[in-house]
């Protein structure tokens, strides 16, 4: 197979390009079928199967029995391109209600969430204030925001997630202490918000003891789900914000439980 002119001048190999074209595909599919994806492409199964597992290394998909996904699942929390694509003016129907709670001088901690990205795109108008974040995204937003004071949480680096997580990042939140904590997770029920992942639940369980005020933001995608591991009880956050997509039973059972929960209008 010749190289094309532009894969030349981009200095990328065709397998390079081909999986980049894959992972845009599946990524927008939300799954695809291998067989599929190699009549798309026009390989061997072989090829495509060596593609998906070059990719699920890299953590944008998770091949199953004769496929592959971008979706999240109980155990596995989907790629951050992915989430990106996902529910986006519901998340910034949540953005709005969230950017509602904020005032200049607070001190704003954001984690790893493309809801709270979208809180992040709010905050020019909002100055002087501080934004505490280990969302690479968020970073790369804020820093060229001026009048707003930027504190970076370190840690190791997580492709699939774009953020900072592990023991370094963990030790970093409790040193400070923020105003309020904008959070979002993966599954939520009538009762507890839920995560497939522990690395990403030990820090939003850290930043949740450091906030005086704790806030999730949940579309209404993630109602009625679960995941491996239990984050919190919802009654652990002051605030729950929901869209409109959310139905009135759901929303009727978290107040029969509780839970101070805020539906926007989308």
């Amino acid at each position: 197979m010749s190289r094309s002119d532009d894969e030349l001048s981009a200095g990328r190999s065709p397998r390079t390009t081909r999986q980049g074209q894959i992972a845009d595909h599946v990524l927008r599919e939300g799954s695809e079928s291998a067989n599929h994806l190699a009549e798309l492409f026009g390989v061997s199964l072989m090829t495509i199967h060596r593609d998906l597992d070059e990719l699920e290394r890299q953590g944008v998909v998770r091949k199953f029995r004769g496929g592959v996904s971008a979706q999240p699942s109980s155990v596995f929390e989907s790629n951050v391109a992915f989430r990106l694509r996902t529910a986006k003016s519901e998340k910034e129907s949540i953005a709005r209600h969230a950017r509602s709670m904020i005032e200049p001088g607070m001190a704003v901690m954001l984690d790893d969430s493309t809801t709270t990205l979208e809180v992040a795109h709010l905050l020019p108008d909002l100055s002087p204030l501080t934004v505490i974040t280990n969302f690479l995204e968020v970073i790369k937003s804020v820093s060229r925001m001026p009048g707003v004071r930027l504190i970076s949480l370190g840690g190791e680096y997580y492709p699939t997630h774009d953020s900072f997580l592990g023991v370094p990042c963990i030790e970093a939140i409790e040193s400070l202490r923020a105003d309020i904590l904008f959070t979002s997770t993966s599954a939520v029920s009538t009762t507890d918000a839920f995560h497939q992942e522990q690395e990403i639940v030990l820090v939003k369980r850290a930043m949740m003891r450091c906030a005086r005020r704790k806030v999730l933001l949940v579309d209404h995608t993630k109602l009625g789900g679960s995941a491996l591991h239990q984050l919190a009880p919802l009654t652990d956050f002051d605030d729950v914000v929901v869209d409109g997509g959310a139905s009135e039973e759901f929303v009727r059972k978290l107040r029969d439980h509780h839970v101070n929960v805020h539906v926007t209008e989308n």
